[in-house]
């Protein structure tokens, strides 16, 4: 059967998520749009969506091959993908190697000091509310997810970091940190959303450049340049 895109069924400020004719399959197009600060500042980034597309695409097939179960089916052109149909659960879970970001001011850090060990964070996926941070106890409360769930959280996102990692060195970058959806799939939780410059601090291996959207939260230019660097590399 021949795949036909139907209706919007979401907007985000990414991505637009389209219902098909096939059961249990999505249409996923990324869009040029750049927003940060939880959407105070806005933009537009060229060619950004060809880019999280096919890197989306090409991290979803590896960390299938490791064994971690993820939404993606196949790349439909440059900018759609075509994915499972997922349920999203409202929370982000932030992987962190380096203090960067949020972490060094909440925290007082200077950024680029490296951690001991990984630190895994969940915020309630709300733009309202500018996505908090939030702690087990109130994913339970708010019943985002149980507690058998939670764990299971944290162990897909420690095992996807130790796979990004090795692979994002073997391409002469360092992986601050970066940002997770999940989802549920046939009452499965799956891996969801994107893996980009978008939801990954990226710093090249030698020189610490910011290769990711901290150029654009940061007016640090060569936005789309950086994001095509990025996708050079992982591309050989």
């Amino acid at each position: 059967m021949e795949l036909v895109k139907l209706d919007m069924l979401y907007e985000g400020k990414a991505k637009k998520i389209y219902t098909t004719n096939i059961t249990n399959q999505f249409i996923v197009t990324y869009k040029d749009d750049a927003t940060a600060f939880n959407g105070e500042k806005k933009g537009s980034i060229g060619e950004k969506g060809v880019v999280n597309n096919k890197m989306s695409a090409i991290l979803f097939q590896l960390l299938s091959e490791k064994g971690i179960e993820n939404h993606y089916i196949s790349l439909l052109n440059e900018r759609e993908m075509v994915v499972k149909a997922v349920k999203i659960i409202p929370l982000e879970v932030i992987i962190r190697n380096v203090v960067a970001g949020s972490m060094a001011k909440r925290l007082g850090l200077e950024e680029g000091s490296p951690l001991k060990t990984p630190v895994l964070e969940f915020c309630y996926k709300n733009d309202e509310l500018g996505d908090p941070l939030i702690n087990d106890d109130h994913i339970m409360a708010l019943q985002l997810a149980d507690l058998t769930q939670i764990q299971q959280l944290k162990q897909m996102a420690l095992n996807i970091n130790k796979v990004l990692q090795q692979f994002f060195f073997n391409k002469e970058l360092r992986l601050i940190d970066f940002k997770l959806e999940f989802g549920l799939f046939e009452d499965r939780i799956i891996l969801a959303d994107e893996i980009s410059p978008d939801t990954c601090r990226l710093w090249d291996l030698t020189t610490n450049e910011k290769l990711d959207k901290d150029r654009f939260r940061r007016d640090l230019g060569n936005v789309e340049e950086a994001y095509k660097e990025v996708l050079n590399r992982i591309m050989n």
